[in-house]
């Protein structure tokens, strides 16, 4: 999902106890896998290593009763890795709880910051990889304005 027009976004992780979650990044990596068909591919497309993208698959295969993603071994051919139905309609579920918050934080937040609504998302469209700051990134990038326009 994104930010709306305001820049407002929420971040969200479902937690399902003894240390399993589901968020934003085990579902973008989720649907790299679905549209490049390899975790490694997927990897590179997200800037992790291949090694973290493969804990991450697994942790969310040890999550659930039915795997999220098929693989196969690599070989002459090569490996490959396939997102399974239950995979597909989890991150149908997360993306749809997603954008309904997304939707009632727009609402809920817009009297008090003076914004509109929710800006539309193409379908089909690959959510930006998630990019953390710390606090000096963050006021570094809030004077980065400030600063171009007195030059």
């Amino acid at each position: 999902m994104g930010a709306d027009r305001s820049g407002l976004t929420v971040r969200f992780r479902i937690d399902l106890g003894a240390g399993r979650a589901v968020g934003p990044g085990k579902i973008a990596l989720l649907e790299h896998i679905g549209a490049r068909g390899s975790l490694s591919q997927a990897a590179r497309d997200l800037g992790m290593s291949y090694r973290r993208a493969w804990e991450l698959l697994e942790a969310l295969n040890r999550s659930f009763r039915e795997r999220v993603v098929a693989t196969s071994t690599g070989g002459r051919g090569g490996g490959g890795a396939t997102l399974t139905p239950f995979g597909m309609a989890l991150i149908r579920g997360y993306r749809d709880f997603e954008s309904d918050i997304q939707s009632r934080a727009t609402r809920h937040f817009s009297r008090l910051t003076g914004t509109s609504g929710p800006q539309p998302v193409a379908p089909g469209a690959l959510p930006t990889p998630v990019t953390r700051l710390n606090a000096r990134a963050r006021a570094a990038r809030a004077l980065a304005p400030a600063a171009k326009s007195r030059k």
